[in-house]
């Protein structure tokens, strides 16, 4: 394996280790708690090698495109698992992953970012106009969720149209997504791009891992799928919980170490273009995709109507977020604020029964 370092192989044998365990499980008719257990660290390992590899592939493309790449092809794992889920009917637990993907991004793992860089370099600083660009986005997000939820109540102009409304606000969320992408890759090559943290590999090396590792996740989506329903019976789980907190770290926080890597290392504009890239296409990309797909491929049809407390919840993080890149600076303190609000908002859906959403 040369090219690979030690934390790359590591994740490669917990990766195939996992997923070859999980097909075994599988095969003897194991429970379906520890099938789904073991489907999580396969699929968080996963993440981190799909993540990792586009990563590699990306400086071969060219330094513009790493900050746009990575979080878009590091998002396949939630693909998977959320066209799995929706021909399963699993609608709810579809909504909170994708809700759950976004604060993971933008309260957790941002967060821990700004904790660590700001505990080890004290106040950092990143470009005030791409902050504040992001804080419109992820604004926008939300609104696309919340015109939705509120135009088609029992009292709404659209009430009745929840469907047609969510294609049509998917549509839009999409052409602001391909809109912003000139000056997204505008904005990355103007940063100091810093050295790779590993040996670089070879192109052919780091596009087979990436393709080895999608095709992989695309199974373990399947059998995690097929073992959620009577898992979270068993666990007692609601399945907003699982989606929002379980599935969503699996598929996001262990893939998004490089950007606390890079807060670490004083490189907070590359840091904060790596996490909230991700959630920004999970919110404007990923999740209006999925909206659109849902249509063709059988199953339930994912819509923007959402629970209100995923909307507050969204909100809230929308708002913080805003308010905390907007001067362009962050601190310890200001992580430690994010990561208390991911965990209230954790804690809030542990006792949600399954009925409330």
């Amino acid at each position: 394996m040369t090219g690979l370092d030690l934390k790359t192989r590591a994740f490669l044998l917990i990766a195939g280790g996992a997923t070859i365990l999980v097909l075994f499980l599988r095969a003897a008719h194991a429970g379906s708690v520890l099938i789904f257990l073991m489907s999580v660290v396969a699929m968080a390992a996963l993440a981190a090698v799909v993540s990792e590899a586009t990563a590699q592939l990306s400086q071969h493309l060219g330094t513009g495109v790493v900050g746009i790449v990575q979080p878009a092809l590091g998002n396949l794992p939630e693909l998977f698992f959320s066209i799995f889920a929706l021909r399963a009917g699993l609608l709810t637990v579809v909504q909170a992953t994708l809700v759950g993907s976004v604060l993971a991004n933008s309260l957790l793992v941002l967060g821990i970012a700004f904790m660590a860089g700001g505990l080890k370099h004290g106040v950092q600083h990143f470009g005030t106009m791409r902050s504040r660009m992001n804080a419109i986005l992820i604004v926008l997000s939300v609104a696309a969720l919340v015109i939705p939820t509120l135009a088609t109540s029992p009292a709404g102009p659209a009430s009745g149209h929840a469907e047609g409304l969510s294609v049509v606000s998917a549509i839009v969320l999409l052409l602001v997504f391909a809109a912003s992408l000139p000056s997204s890759v505008s904005w990355t090559l103007e940063m100091e791009v810093p050295s790779p943290l590993r040996e670089k590999w070879p192109a052919w090396l780091a596009a087979v891992v990436l393709i080895a590792a999608g095709v992989a996740a695309a199974f373990v989506s399947e059998w995690m799928v097929a073992a959620l329903v009577p898992a979270m019976a068993a666990l007692g789980l609601s399945e907003a919980f699982t989606g929002l907190v379980i599935v969503a770290i699996a598929g996001n926080a262990v893939e998004q170490v490089a950007g606390v890597q890079m807060a670490l290392r004083n490189h907070a504009d590359f840091a904060l273009s790596l996490i909230l890239n991700s959630s920004l296409q999970i919110a404007l990309a990923l999740t209006p995709l999925l909206v659109i797909i849902s249509h063709f491929i059988g199953g339930t049809h994912l819509t923007l109507v959402l629970a209100p407390l995923l909307i507050a919840a969204l909100g809230l993080s929308a708002l913080l977020d805003a308010f905390v890149v907007y001067d362009g600076e962050s601190t310890w303190l200001e992580g430690a604020a994010l990561i208390g609000l991911y965990l209230i908002i954790a804690a809030s859906f542990w006792w949600a029964p399954r009925a409330a959403f």
